[in-house]
């Protein structure tokens, strides 16, 4: 199975997938409990919000201020980055975001469905 995101480059997410990460980031706001796992389409494909989180778990690059403080703000322990700025990386952002969907999925039971449609995702299409 391959992934059908595109891959990062020594460290550092192409342009798209920051964008992805971004639309993945509003989907879990809207995110109403009780609901299965919000999908977004890329190029294409459907792609849990969970696959996006993951694909940028290696990102290097800085989050922009406006999703640092929408991420941080989901958080019940306060969050000080390294550095003077408290810049997070999508590293950091991805690894967040992975967590707080994982326990929305569980307290809602929705955890099997997302394993089926996360494989459907990752699969090649026919040629």
């Amino acid at each position: 199975m391959t992934n059908a995101l595109p891959p990062l480059y020594n460290g550092h997410a192409p342009i798209t997938l920051q964008q992805l990460f971004r639309e993945a980031l509003y989907a879990f706001e809207e995110w109403d409990t009780g609901l299965t796992e919000p999908l977004l389409t890329f190029e294409g494909r459907i792609t849990p919000i969970s696959l996006v989180f993951e694909a940028m778990r290696e990102c290097d690059d800085i989050v922009p201020m406006n999703l640092s403080t929408a991420i941080t703000e989901r958080l019940t322990k306060p969050w000080e980055g390294e550095g003077p700025l408290d810049q997070m990386s999508f590293s950091t952002a991805a690894r967040i975001m992975r967590v707080l969907v994982r326990k929305r999925l569980l307290a809602d039971g929705a955890a099997d469905i997302v394993a089926v449609s996360s494989l459907i995702a990752e699969r090649k299409p026919s040629e």
